[in-house]
């Protein structure tokens, strides 16, 4: 069973494949991902990748090596994401694009999405190569859909989560499907489109999503509570780069006129870095934090990861189903 050490288990196989294989092919964009990877993280959807497989069979491989596809994966989506945030930090270090420029990581992030599909595409059977192209589109989806939505201060909820089920919660869900995929491939089911119509893939799916959910609208939470320490980056980014998060949808839905001019007003400037921004950005901050619309964003975050537990409900009683249920339920432990 995984959960006596998941991390270190992924971790190992990661290392393997940047120092071993990716190393040979690019050492350059090798050193760049390896850069990521030490910085740290929870290494969730790998995570998941894993549990989700054997929930469906509790006899599979773990196959740390699908789930660390998967890890590389995002690690590609956050090089790309701290070129388009023009970010200086990630997890307490230099950001890739501020160690190595916004060309070289852009190029690094596609090296590594095509380097990832084509090992995929290798070794793994359909319906799993598709499901994560499909995944891929998605992921640029959501990210366009965000960047037009930037300084929308009449963003509707709505929207934001169809923003963030693509660039967020669509990883989770794959990384869910895939796994539960491989573990009835390796029952004996035949390979093909079919596998996703079972019912216990379409039910680890739909906890993957739920699941993505929960985990942004906290992150988008952290942002704003949260420290510098506490997020290894400066607080209030989101902020920075007028990305309407649900608690500023909902800070503008329940402050006063004052809060929302003074929004409007920030959003307005060109270089919300300026001085001139600095006085706004503090009463955009101030009327997040002490308003009620962190309680509310709050209470939208459990209902989707109390939402996520639930759709385990018919899948047979397993241990991997339990610890699937139980990082559902971590969501909503802050510290």
């Amino acid at each position: 069973m995984i959960q006596s050490s998941p991390q270190q288990t992924i971790q190992n196989v990661v290392e393997q494949f940047v120092r071993e294989e990716l190393s040979h092919e690019n050492a350059h964009i090798a050193g760049a991902v390896w850069s990521m990877l030490d910085a740290g993280g929870k290494r969730l959807r790998p995570r998941i990748t894993m549990l989700a497989c054997l929930a469906c069979n509790a006899a599979a491989s773990e196959d740390p090596v699908l789930a660390s596809y998967m890890e590389l994966i995002h690690v590609a989506t956050l090089i790309h994401d701290d070129v388009l945030d023009n970010a200086d930090l990630r997890r307490g270090r230099e950001s890739t694009n501020r160690a190595f420029g916004n060309r070289f990581s852009v190029l690094a992030g596609d090296y590594l999405f095509s380097w990832v599909f084509k090992k995929i595409t290798q070794g793994y059977a359909p319906p799993i190569p598709t499901i994560l192209a499909a995944m891929l589109s998605d992921i640029c989806n959501g990210e366009v859909k965000q960047l037009r939505a930037a300084g929308d201060v009449e963003l509707s909820a709505t929207r934001y989560y169809e923003i963030i089920g693509k660039k967020t919660a669509e990883l989770f869900a794959a990384c869910a499907e895939v796994g539960a995929i491989n573990g009835l491939i390796q029952a004996g089911r035949a390979p093909g489109p079919a596998l996703r119509n079972a019912p216990e893939v379409r039910m680890l799916r739909e906890y993957g999503r739920l699941f993505g959910l929960a985990f942004q609208i906290r992150d988008d939470i952290y942002d704003v509570v949260a420290s510098e320490a506490e997020l290894g980056k400066p607080s209030g980014s989101d902020v920075r780069e007028k990305k309407m998060t649900l608690p500023m949808i909902n800070a503008l839905k329940l402050g006063d006129h004052a809060f929302r001019r003074a929004v409007e007003k920030l959003f307005e400037l060109e270089d919300l870095d300026s001085a001139e921004a600095k006085p706004l950005l503090a009463e955009a901050m101030q009327g997040m934090r002490s308003g009620p619309a962190i309680d509310a964003t709050n209470a939208a975050m459990a209902e989707h990861a109390d939402a996520a537990e639930r759709a385990l409900d018919d899948l047979h009683p397993t241990p991997a189903r339990d610890e699937l249920a139980a990082l559902a339920r971590t969501l909503k432990q802050f510290s």
